[in-house]
């Protein structure tokens, strides 16, 4: 047993590993993305794609592509003449996620796409069937769908160790700077702090408890005189009740001090994930009756796993854990939370879902 973990731990030889090209070299890519591919297991960096092609080109550079290895989004088709990759990774600003989604399709590349999946309902319809249409598979990237304290705090809801589970509540919020930050408008964004910090809040609760929610209801504040809140929300208080009972009372905003945090409780004990969504140091604690346990987990990198696991897919040729209809979902959720929201806070119904994970692949690989 032990030496199968072993072996499972160790890299597939280079050849053998699915090739990604990253379109677009924000932070997140250049901090957490490029790294991540350089410690991947099933997957490996192959070309990088930006609207300025010398930073592209030193991207390239800097993790063993050669200048050649770098595009600019005008040739991105030329990717298409590449065997060696096979998928591509969409970190560019939410509006730009359908189009790029559409050409790679286009191309024949499979597609790993940031969250929130699109702009509006619409658009992630558009995604899934242009994926659908050319064969290739749609994962919307959910790295905390893939994280070992999150699967730990999931087990724990849906075992019954907190006995029947209430409530939830969920808080994910940010100070987001003024500084031609692409987040803050709303043809790029589609949305303020609901769509980028929110959608934390929204989705992991639904991974959680394994239901839909069949209602929500949601408000939308920004402070009068905020020039950074001209064109996007900056907070948003929104409720989602589940077939089974549970409520979920949850919060996001670009206006106070970074807190990010999940608490469930039970009739038999209540759940904490404080920090929640980070990328590292995530804290589980479990308490029942008096006692309080504080699960830990060997640290995994988020992204690591969440492309290692669309890798295996492709290479498998099976449905990701979180494929395009997982984010299509989460798109018509915070549709209905802004649709509450104008109508001054009214319940709005959702369609009803029997059943758990309705929308997600066969669970992810647990190494």
């Amino acid at each position: 047993m032990t030496g199968n973990k072993e072996q499972a731990a160790l890299p597939q030889p280079a050849a053998q590993q699915v090739g990604y090209a990253v379109i677009g070299l924000g932070k997140l890519t250049l901090e957490e993305l490029l790294p991540a591919f350089a410690v991947g297991r099933a997957s490996r960096l192959a070309a990088v794609v930006s609207g300025n092609l010398t930073e592209a080109r030193e991207a390239a550079l800097a993790y063993g592509l050669s200048a050649d290895d770098a595009y600019s989004y005008d040739d991105f088709e030329k990717l298409g003449e590449r065997d060696d990759v096979h998928a591509v990774y969409i970190v560019l600003p939410n509006s730009l996620h359908r189009e790029y989604t559409e050409r790679a399709a286009k191309i024949g590349k499979h597609v790993l796409c940031e969250k929130p999946l699109a702009t509006s309902v619409e658009d992630a319809e558009a995604m899934v069937k242009a994926c659908k249409d050319a064969g290739v598979l749609l994962m919307t990237a959910y790295r905390c769908q893939y994280t070992p304290h999150h699967w730990a705090a999931r087990e724990a809801v849906q075992s019954g160790r907190l006995g029947q589970v209430k409530l939830l509540h969920s808080v994910n919020v940010q100070i987001e700077p003024n500084e031609g930050q692409w987040r803050l408008k709303r043809k790029l964004a589609g949305g303020g702090s609901l769509p980028d910090v929110g959608l934390y809040c929204v989705n992991t609760v639904r991974f959680l408890l394994g239901e839909e929610p069949c209602e929500v209801s949601g408000t939308v504040h920004s402070t009068p005189g905020d020039e950074r809140f001209t064109e996007v929300e900056e907070s948003v208080t929104w409720q989602m009740r589940f077939p089974s009972g549970v409520v979920a009372q949850c919060a996001c905003s670009y206006g106070a001090a970074t807190a990010r945090t999940i608490d469930v409780f039970g009739t038999g004990g209540r759940l904490a994930i404080d920090p929640a969504f980070d990328y590292q140091n995530l804290r589980l604690t479990v308490q029942t009756g008096q006692e309080v346990t504080e699960v830990r987990v060997p640290p995994e990198d988020q992204f690591r796993l969440e492309t290692d696991h669309f890798s295996r897919c492709i290479q498998e040729g099976r449905a990701p854990y979180t494929p395009g209809e997982e984010g299509l979902q989460d798109q018509k959720i915070m549709e209905a939370i802004y649709r509450s929201a104008r109508e001054g806070g009214r319940p709005v119904t959702l369609e009803r879902f029997e059943g758990r994970d309705v929308f997600r692949g066969p669970a992810p690989e647990r190494s």
